[in-house]
């Protein structure tokens, strides 16, 4: 795998849950939030696209910039934190339903595409 491929694969990621938040809010606070935890009023359907339009965007930054090794480096370190949020807001105050923890499944992936995506341009910039 190309470090570009990597790199639109975890644009990807951002655009597909990103644009899930942006443009249906009340979907994801039905199926992704605990019925303890759900709110149907606008501010929560507001702050839920407000979340979606910050990940599009970075999505499409991920898309139109180039990444180099130390950029996947810096990605896969600054992805670490959001593993304690879902393991957080699942198993010890349980905000996110299994459908919510499909942002675990989201980081799980950028992962792995940040080490390939590392690799790969490492091995790009030493050719």
């Amino acid at each position: 795998m190309s470090a570009r491929t990597a790199q639109f694969l975890i644009a990807a990621v951002f655009l597909v849950l990103g644009g899930w938040s942006l443009f249906a809010p009340a979907s994801v606070i039905e199926l992704a939030i605990t019925e303890p935890y759900r709110d149907s009023a606008y501010i929560a359907r507001f702050t839920m696209a407000c979340f979606g339009a910050q990940a599009v965007l970075f999505g499409l930054m991920a898309l139109v910039t180039r990444w180099d090794a130390r950029s996947f480096a810096i990605f896969a370190v600054l992805l670490l934190p959001f593993f304690g949020f879902n393991y957080w807001f699942h198993y010890e105050v349980p905000v996110l339903t299994s459908i919510g923890m499909l942002d675990f499944a989201g980081n799980v992936t950028m992962l792995v595409l940040a080490v390939l995506g590392w690799r790969a341009a490492r091995a790009e910039e030493l050719a």
